[in-house]
């Protein structure tokens, strides 16, 4: 399966799949594309000689425009299922219409508990002693498509969100391969009599 990541950050999810899932099992990576052209993720790519792209913003008329232009530069690399790695742009219909049940996010929270930005400081915020990691498919709402994998990691005495962040990351990592990895041998579909719950071969 020829794999996409958009990223906007340093890309520590990126690494995982380069490390864990490039040339494995039928994943390959074949694009890299990110909202800042200064991101630490191209250069990562680069490294690993995957081709990359930067759309910035402000170089389009509209966030459509915009995600117009990724969605047909991942169409030229042969994209099959484009990964949302700490990419921080909603993305549009027209997008997510053109990789159908085939976008996914990984989000530092149990959802649908704590939702969008901050997700981790929300969870401080809310006294929670479970904190976790989510791998879901991505629809038109701010993560609310079905959950493919979850784990969770009991914290109690988190206060700081860097902190519970830095025990997160690992998690993060896991389960994005895993995921990749499932979708990629055929092993992730969906129940008939629940469309929102997704159902795994093992």
């Amino acid at each position: 399966m020829n794999v996409a990541v958009l990223a906007s950050g340093a890309g520590t999810n990126l690494q995982a799949l380069i490390d864990r899932a490039h040339g494995q099992n039928g994943v390959r990576l074949v694009a890299v594309a990110s909202d800042r052209p200064e991101a630490k993720a191209l250069e990562r790519a680069r490294e690993a000689g995957i081709p990359t792209a930067a759309f910035a913003g402000e170089a389009y008329a509209s966030r459509s425009a915009r995600d117009a232009a990724v969605a047909a530069w991942l169409g030229e690399q042969g994209t099959e299922l484009v990964v949302l790695a700490g990419y921080m742009q909603l993305l549009s219909p027209e997008f997510l219409g053109a990789f159908p049940e085939r976008v996914i996010n990984v989000h530092p929270a149990l959802l649908p508990a704590f939702p969008g930005l901050r997700a981790v400081q929300q969870a401080i915020d809310y006294g929670v002693k479970l904190f976790g990691v989510t791998v879901h498919f991505v629809d038109f709402g701010v993560d609310t498509g079905p959950v493919i994998l979850q784990r969770g990691i009991e914290l109690p005495d988190a206060a700081q969100a860097s902190e519970v962040l830095e025990c997160l990351h690992p998690i993060e990592h896991d389960l994005l391969v895993e995921a990749v990895g499932l979708i990629a041998r055929g092993a992730v579909g969906f129940d008939p009599a629940n469309p929102r719950r997704v159902v795994i071969a093992r």
